[in-house]
């Protein structure tokens, strides 16, 4: 049992919020392991610990070290890591995922999930993206990839057996049968897949058969999982995976997102992982209601330690959360040049270069507040909300002015500026919802702004949030909120992030 006073009420459902795509879980024990898409984000591939499936804590990134993950200067935002694959067998984790940006797909693994994570073993004869590992009752590992293809896999030289082959595929004609994860459950073997595209139209489909290679029935109730057409503050439901709880009941962890504003909706925070409750009927899935509020388990509750609203900077290693563009070379950030501070050194000018240096955490949040110091005498620097390069807002300070820019698609704009004292300078941005109050409503307003020596804020722009959504820039990742470099040298005292409450 826990040791810790077990919550009572409703749990929030998403419940990994803020951008974390295309979940994959394995469960070890009393342990549960799920990881996720990181795209042109460096270190790549968070990796979360959680002891109830409802609280997870984040340990690490699986892949930390360049050897690892190659992401080129002019590999594109929404590029890089696709779809991890997490499993455990013969007491080892093993991590399968494609780099688009180079590499193919490729294989890790790790005896620790917290790493250290091996170097890739890489897979020449393994093509397509959403790469699935399954091992079946004589050892054969099977890799499935989005189209739907399987070959025969060693995963321990990457060399495939055999010529891939063509499997169930999803409903006839359907876009993007994708996401595939195999599993023995009972008598079957269940070949589950994400359909339509990861927008409104998502959906999950499964199928079963005799062996993991088939002959595959489709299920007759399929899409078991689909929020198309349905009026919920939840949709693009899909890319799934299946896993037990602690009492034996069966749940499903899938990506989906939570647009808001009037039309089309907007989502901001990119597409986050939820979770929904399985039962199994004449031996298929049937999914229960995908909601924002889940009920409490049966089970003992193992609430995870609260991530600190305020990062000091005083480790030697930045916490795993902080993410950069590409790439984190020590020479260009570090905490240990002086002791407090994060230090960051400018590469590229602006947050247009895909050579930003740039240390940021996800938006996880609808509302949220976000706060940090910056000297910038030796520079030119501050404080960005980021979807990609052509998408981000940013307020940004040179030794005695501060300036807030807006970049939206092929138009870059010098919104505000103000003077201010030589020295260092609180730099601040609120998130708030829009309450919805017609068609054109936009989901939130991004609020710059500068703290006064009093504590006040003194806001110098406040910008409609639907230019830094999903349904403007597009691809497929979520805000980013945090410091970057754009001149020289700048350093950063501390950073502060809070959520806001709704209206």
């Amino acid at each position: 049992m826990s040791d810790q006073p077990q919550p009572t009420g409703p749990l929030p459902n998403p419940v990994i919020p803020g951008f974390h795509p295309d979940p994959s879980v394995c469960r070890v024990g009393d342990d549960y392991y799920l990881v996720c898409s990181s795209f042109e984000y460096f270190p790549g591939i968070p990796v979360f610990h959680s002891r109830d499936l409802f609280h997870w804590t984040q340990i690490g990134n699986a892949l930390d070290r360049p050897s690892q993950l190659r992401l080129p200067r002019e590999s594109p935002s929404s590029g890089g890591i696709y779809a991890p694959t997490l499993r455990h067998h013969d007491g080892r984790f093993w991590l399968i995922v494609t780099n688009v940006s180079g590499d193919g797909n490729l294989l890790f693994t790790a005896t620790d999930p917290a790493g250290p994570w091996s170097d890739p073993i890489r897979l020449p004869g393994v093509h397509g993206i959403d790469p699935d590992l399954a091992w079946d009752e004589d050892g054969t590992c099977w890799c499935t990839v989005a189209g739907v293809s399987q070959v025969r896999l060693d995963p321990a030289t990457g060399e495939t057996i055999g010529e891939p082959q063509r499997i169930w595929s999803g409903a006839p004609g359907a876009t993007a049968p994708e996401a595939p994860h195999l599993y023995r459950i009972g008598a079957y073997w269940y070949l589950m897949i994400a359909e339509g595209g990861t927008e409104r139209g998502h959906a999950v489909s499964i199928a079963r058969g005799p062996s993991p290679s088939g002959p595959f029935e489709p299920c007759p109730a399929n899409p078991v999982l689909t929020h198309r057409g349905i009026d919920s503050p939840i949709q693009n439901t899909g890319h799934a995976d299946l896993v037990q709880a602690p009492d034996g009941s069966w749940w499903m962890v899938l990506l989906a997102v939570r647009p808001r504003g009037g039309t089309p909706a907007w989502y901001v925070l990119g597409r986050e992982t939820f979770l929904a409750p399985v039962a199994w009927v004449d031996g298929w899935p049937v999914v229960g209601p995908l909601t924002t509020e889940l009920p409490t388990p049966s089970w003992p509750l193992h609430p995870a330690p609260a991530v600190p609203a305020r990062d000091d900077f005083d480790q030697a290693e930045l916490h795993p959360q902080w993410i950069s563009v590409r790439e984190r070379p020590e020479h260009l950030c570090t905490t240990k040049e002086r002791s407090g501070w994060l230090t960051l050194r400018a590469a590229g000018a602006s947050l247009d270069e895909n050579d930003v240096v740039f240390v940021g955490r996800r938006q996880q949040h609808l509302g949220c507040r976000a706060r940090t110091l910056i000297d910038p005498a030796g520079g030119r620097g501050g404080l960005a909300v980021r979807m990609d390069e052509d998408h981000h807002y940013e307020i940004e300070a040179a030794d005695g002015e501060v300036k807030v820019l807006a970049r939206i698609g092929s138009l870059r704009t010098e919104v505000a500026s103000r003077p201010v004292p030589s020295g260092a300078v609180v730099l601040g941005v609120d998130v708030v919802p829009r309450p919805t109050r017609g068609p054109r409503t936009g989901p939130d307003d991004v609020i710059l702004g500068v703290e006064e020596p009093d504590g006040t804020f003194a806001v110098l722009a406040a910008l409609d949030g639907r230019y830094l959504s999903t349904e403007v820039a597009g691809g497929f990742t979520g805000r980013v909120i945090g410091m970057y470099a754009a001149e020289g040298t700048v350093h950063f005292d501390r950073f502060d992030y809070e959520p806001l409450l709704l209206p």
